[in-house]
């Protein structure tokens, strides 16, 4: 893992939007962009932070792919999460001044540096960007509360029909197709977060090409039929 000084201008970042409070004003910019002044760069398969280290920064993720997870009593490694480009990472540390688990980069990866302490002292100056960061927190339980209602009451198939559509929305969000995707977690990792098997993740997959809901074609994914995966699940649990 290596970190570079490369002065971040948050007012220029094509992804501002997407991780910081619209309509603030250059005064205010000028401001965050003296806290968010590090970028860090995490290669594939190296760790942003690991379960139990001191918890000092916010990162949002300025390219790249992160994965969450915690091991188990077993030894097991549990998928808790995914995360892309634009989007906060870090949250769990807050509660306990530690990390609570692992970040994991699943492609090469490059992250903001938010150190907690300045953020916090700004946000009380800059009401917009407390606000931000309440959004911010209550998006992740609203989130972590969808991820409930899928390992609790849903099927394989409405499982990884909620995971795909949640995932594509995400991406179009940051200007990507609505129907193509590229996955950057493996099988067994998507297993993990939802809470089945490889072969059933591997089985459901092949079940939804032959139906022509998708097309798969090794970890690129293209939903032919956007209706019929929506209309496999419970709408509210895509929506988280």
């Amino acid at each position: 893992m290596t970190s570079n000084s490369i002065k971040v201008a948050c007012s220029s970042c094509n992804l501002r939007e997407l991780c910081m409070p619209v309509g603030l004003s250059s005064e205010q910019m000028e401001r965050i962009d003296e806290i968010v002044a590090t970028r860090r760069k995490i290669k594939r398969g190296s760790a942003l932070f690991r379960n139990g280290e001191t918890f000092t920064s916010l990162y949002a993720i300025r390219t790249g792919f992160f994965k969450t997870s915690i091991a188990t009593e077993d030894g097991r490694d549990q998928v808790t999460g995914f995360q892309m480009a634009g989007e906060i990472i870090g949250l769990d540390g807050i509660v306990s001044d530690r990390h609570s688990c692992d970040a994991i980069a699943l492609e090469d990866a490059e992250v903001c540096v938010m150190p907690y302490s300045s953020l916090e002292e700004l946000s009380r100056e800059v009401t917009a960007l407390q606000h931000h960061v309440h959004k911010v927190m209550s998006r992740e339980i609203v989130r972590e509360h969808g991820v409930m209602l899928l390992l609790g009451s849903m099927r394989a198939e409405e499982r990884l029909a909620a995971f795909l559509l949640n995932l594509v929305q995400r991406l179009h969000a940051r200007g990507f197709s609505q129907h193509e995707l590229i996955l950057r977690m493996t099988r067994e990792e998507i297993g993990s977060y939802l809470g089945l098997k490889l072969e059933t993740v591997s089985r459901t997959f092949s079940k939804f090409a032959e139906e022509n809901i998708i097309e798969v074609k090794q970890r690129h994914v293209r939903i032919l039929d956007t209706d019929k995966l929506q209309g496999l699940i419970n709408t509210q649990a895509c929506t988280a």
